[in-house]
């Protein structure tokens, strides 16, 4: 098969698309064959090896969609023919989280194609349990851009933060995979949605999808523009997946007894915390990744039925995927990347 790995940690350029062993088909797996693939930010900061997936040729990406090709014999779920797509989150099943369907707390919770082979190769070979049915209806790259960052913004929003009809939540980096499926799912939840961008275009998207009111984070303070708008009040739920740059601003942007949910850190994960105005203040801070299964089943039955839209900023060929990186690292255009194996072109 042809695929995209690298041989070390860089920069985009380290990226090579060529061949590659096909993979060896397990009791308990699934070959797929890739009609398309997405990328997310954790896919740049594998390739630069943090974590390291500790063997190469590492192949990235944690989120594809396909045609179910083979089926180990211990397989139940599926069948060849079958529409899928990955659900990238790995876990034990028999720990006291997993028993609870809270899979994504297992101590043994990884994430493919960040901690180990991913999915942007024209075969992949996965448990069953880490794939999702598609409906046939359905387009390839809808399947593959809408998995992981549906996921996480759902789990953010509503497991985590438990937004409810009537409040307010403001959206950090809504041009991205996360905050364009906050946006959407925040808007559905009934609340008031704020939503910082960084250009007029990518604001108007946000709006497009759902955003109230919408702050251009490079002209202005957007703690300022909350405190504005709310008569100072603040919001009762800010999702953040920045860091360190927003973070001051985000603890000042919520109302008092707000909750502030963080999934990421794509700017920097050092910052500081006023015990003080923590406490006082009552606010929540909560961490948040990726999600359960029950998280992701409940938001994609909303992706397949039209209610939420992956947005699609660019379709490239997987030849191309250090052009893919690029646009990531440079926050060009609005959602999601998605790449496609050359044969299927």
């Amino acid at each position: 098969m042809e695929g995209v790995f690298y041989q070390e940690h860089g920069g985009p350029e380290v990226l090579q698309y060529g061949e590659l062993p096909d993979p060896e088909v397990g009791r308990d797996d699934v070959l797929v064959d890739v009609k398309a693939g997405a990328l997310n930010h954790l896919d740049v900061w594998t390739r630069k090896g943090l974590p390291s997936p500790g063997e190469f040729p590492h192949i990235p990406g944690s989120d594809a969609a396909g045609v179910v090709a083979e089926v180990g014999d211990a397989v139940t779920r599926f069948e060849e023919g079958d529409h899928v797509a990955v659900a990238a989150g790995s876990y034990c099943g028999d720990c006291e989280f997993c028993r609870a369907g809270e899979e994504s707390l297992c101590e043994r919770y990884t994430i493919i194609g960040e901690h180990s082979t991913g999915v942007h190769s024209e075969l992949a070979c996965l448990p069953e349990e880490n794939l999702v049915a598609v409906p046939d209806d359905v387009d390839w790259e809808t399947a593959a851009a809408a998995p992981l960052v549906f996921q996480t913004a759902w789990r953010m929003l509503h497991s985590r933060a438990e937004l409810e009809a009537g409040e307010s939540c403001l959206v950090l980096g809504a041009s991205g995979g996360v905050g364009h499926a906050a946006v959407q799912i925040a808007d559905h939840a009934g609340a008031e949605v704020f939503a910082t961008a960084s250009t007029e275009e990518k604001l108007e998207y946000a709006t497009e999808l759902g955003a109230d009111h919408v702050i251009n984070y490079e002209e202005t303070d957007f703690s300022e523009a909350i405190a504005e708008a709310t008569d100072g009040r603040g919001v009762d739920v800010v999702l953040d997946h920045i860091g360190g740059p927003t973070w001051e601003n985000s603890i000042d942007s919520l109302a008092k007894g707000g909750r502030l949910v963080t999934c990421g850190a794509t700017a920097g994960p050092e910052v500081e915390v006023n015990i003080s105005d923590l406490f006082w203040n009552q606010y929540d801070i909560m961490g948040s990744t990726m999600g359960s299964n029950s998280d992701i089943d409940e938001v994609l039955e909303l992706v397949w039925d039209g209610t939420f839209e992956p947005r699609i900023r660019e379709v490239l060929p997987m030849s191309e995927a250090a052009d893919a990186h690029r646009l990531l690292e440079e926050r060009e255009g609005f959602g999601k990347v998605v790449v496609v194996p050359d044969s299927e072109l």
